[in-house]
């Protein structure tokens, strides 16, 4: 099983990108496909959940309202849209997946056995 992520970039405060993650080798249809991200010198934190192919998404409340998380089921990927970016979501994003997690435990990140190789995101002030 292979995540693939993509989409980072250097962008200005205010400014809005648009994760992907693809998923090969099997599908997360009844699982859970997630975002988490990490800075520089912090412990990697949860980002955004779509448990069994969107039925539930889940957010951190630092970015609900502002990014957006949504699968494609026919496609097997995750994709993350941030709008209204801050410089301190500037960080590594990871997408992550589990075939087997349940929803109370979608922001752990113990909860996911898959995962892809994260995509740099700078947000400048």
């Amino acid at each position: 099983v292979q995540l693939q992520a993509s989409g980072g970039g250097l962008v200005e405060t205010g400014d809005s990108l648009r994760l992907s993650c693809a998923a090969s080798g099997r599908t997360f249809s009844n699982g859970v496909m997630g975002w988490f991200r990490q800075a520089p010198g912090m412990e990697r934190e949860f980002v955004a959940a779509s448990f069994r192919s969107g039925g539930t998404t889940i957010y951190a409340d630092s970015v609900k309202g502002r990014f957006t998380i949504s699968r494609d089921k026919t496609k097997n990927t995750v994709n993350l849209q941030m709008n209204n970016l801050m410089p301190e979501d500037t960080a590594v994003y990871y997408c992550a997946a589990s075939s087997g997690a349940i929803l109370s435990s979608v922001r752990s990140s113990s909860a996911y056995n898959y995962w892809g190789q994260g995509t740099l995101v700078t947000v400048s002030s």
